[in-house]
């Protein structure tokens, strides 16, 4: 099954929201065993809409729309689809006691507005929502599927779980299509690129390798389709073993920072973070994943020297002898805020993030990083890029993932006091 993805929204092209709907469609289809072939942006505007399907129904069994259910006069999308399927907006019995009851409680709530949501191209079956007033529709017209969503986010959520994977399900058997991640770190993609040129060039028809790269690491997702899944754990097994030696993580497919900081979470052990070139981007990581208050202390923005010496207690002499990025400096910033906040665990950065500030003996992109814990402290050095976002981002993900190692290290060692 082959599936086009339609956002409608004068808002999005405008750049003034962000289309999530779309990769959370093409995330659950995948799931599903679909493949997603192309994602498209149109505007409020009839003749944009209509030509938009005209180009998906050639290339695809689905069409997934989201957008353009409201209320309001701006709101075309059901008007357009009532025309394009050649019938009129009718009231839906149905939708129209689904908001009745929706509003039952609410006195006075039940407005013109309210009511005109129960009108509906009369040839779409209607998708109850239960969390918004904007029902999904679903069209079946020569041998094609038009599902068409609301535009808000947890709306378009809560419609592909009750409503449209359930349907695509049952119409869509035996649909075939696998992958699996695995994310490699601190690693340029074009030496993995060489180091696995032997391994893609063994690779079947129906097996495709693709690289994903981001700030500090790059994932590789294997992708297998219809009856070569079953040869996809075998050969998932061959790439890893083509990446030994290298810095890698089996991964989701979402993002593998998030992999990072779930496994720092099933660490349990207490965290704490002390910052001066990443200006408490780790921090803000650590707190993005739920439950981090269980084990995350908290952090010190340590930009200024001031307040690496008078918070932190780094030595005003070392500071003035090696300068604050160095080894010493990342060292006492991490021991320190690990006693400050009584974390058994502490990381540290400071560098030189750019694009100002570097020198000869230390150019923009050196990071000094350091990590506290029971059996002491280990640092590590990176010379990273050019780019003060490449900097920030690189150092907190490999500033994590120094945290993690030593850990894991600290397992198998007795606790010394």
């Amino acid at each position: 099954m082959k599936a086009i993805i339609i956002t409608i929204g004068d808002e999005i092209l405008l750049g003034q929201i962000l289309d999530t709907n779309s990769r959370f469609i093409a995330r659950e289809l995948t799931k599903l065993g679909a493949e997603t072939v192309e994602m498209r942006s149109v505007a409020d505007d009839r003749n944009a809409i209509v030509r938009a399907l005209n180009d998906a129904f050639l290339h695809a069994d689905v069409v997934l729309m989201t957008g353009g259910l409201g209320p309001t006069k701006d709101d075309l999308t059901k008007k357009v689809l009532a025309e394009y399927f050649d019938c009129k907006l009718v009231e839906n019995q149905a939708v129209y006691h689904w908001l009745t009851e929706m509003f039952a409680d609410i006195p006075g709530r039940m407005n013109k507005y309210n009511v005109s949501q129960a009108l509906l191209p009369e040839k779409c079956t209607p998708l109850r929502n239960l969390k918004g007033t904007a029902s999904g529709m679903w069209f079946e017209h020569k041998k094609r599927v038009l599902i068409s969503l609301p535009g808000v986010p947890f709306e378009t959520e809560y419609l592909m779980h009750a409503e449209v994977l359930p349907r695509l399900k049952e119409k869509y058997t035996g649909l075939l299509l696998r992958f699996k991640m695995v994310t490699v770190f601190d690693v340029p993609e074009s030496e993995i690129a060489l180091k696995l040129a032997n391994f893609e060039e063994t690779l079947p028809e129906n097996i495709h390798l693709a690289y994903l790269p981001s700030e500090g690491y790059v994932r590789l997702r294997l992708t297998a389709k219809g009856t070569a899944v079953e040869q996809l754990e075998n050969y998932f097994d061959a790439l890893l073993k083509e990446l030994y030696g290298l810095p890698y993580q089996p991964s989701t497919e979402g993002d593998s920072r998030e992999d990072l900081l779930r496994r720092l979470k099933q660490a349990g052990v207490t965290v704490a973070t002390a910052e001066s070139c990443t200006g408490g981007t780790i921090a803000h990581m650590i707190t993005l994943i739920p439950g981090a208050s269980a084990y995350f202390m908290g952090g010190v923005v340590a930009y200024s020297n001031e307040v690496k010496k008078n918070v932190l207690g780094v030595s005003a002499a070392d500071l003035e002898k090696y300068g604050a990025v160095s080894e010493v400096v990342a060292r006492q910033m991490a021991e320190g805020v690990r006693q400050k906040l009584g974390a058994q665990y502490a990381v540290s950065t400071t560098g030189i993030a750019g694009p100002d500030g570097g020198t000869k003996e230390k150019p923009v992109g050196t990071v000094w990083m350091a990590v506290a814990g029971p059996h002491g402290t280990v640092t590590e050095k990176m010379l990273i890029s050019h780019t003060r976002e490449r900097n920030i981002g690189r150092g907190s993900v490999h500033a994590i993932q120094l945290l993690l190692t030593q850990i894991e290290k600290d397992r198998t060692q007795p606790e010394t006091h």
